[in-house]
């Protein structure tokens, strides 16, 4: 399947992340710049209410963007956008996937959403994928 031939209704291949390590958010904190103390410092998360750290918000919507990495040949995600559901905590196995709900000419507009392993949804949302002439 390419971009070019897929039609409404039919899904990317979805992607299953490794658990969610303190590794993944102290390295994601370095790069970001967001070194907020709940997503790297269990005592700080738990002060601020939380059963424990949770990964940045921006850390998971961004591995969301993995999902159109295979067909960077055929263009490019040129509208991104998500409501964040829920926390995502250490350990936690996170599913994304897509589905292409429109076809406009060289536009593919993508239901996307990252899915815990006990169904319970973090992310929904939109990705418009353009097409390269």
């Amino acid at each position: 399947m390419t971009m070019r031939t897929m039609q409404p209704g039919e899904e990317l291949k979805s992607v299953t992340l490794p658990p969610v390590s303190r590794l993944d958010l102290i390295k994601y904190a370095g790069a970001s710049g967001d070194f907020n103390p709940i997503h790297t410092i269990d005592e700080e998360a738990e002060n601020a209410g939380l059963p424990g750290i949770i990964a940045h918000g921006m850390w998971t919507m961004g591995n969301l963007t993995q999902l159109f990495t295979p067909y960077l040949e055929d263009g490019l995600v040129t509208d991104y956008h998500i409501r964040f559901r829920g926390m995502v905590f250490l350990d936690d196995v996170l599913t994304l996937t897509a589905t292409l709900t429109e076809r406009d000419g060289k536009h593919l507009t993508f239901d996307i959403g990252t899915v815990k392993t006990n169904g319970d949804t973090v992310l929904a949302g939109q990705a418009v994928y353009e097409l390269y002439e």
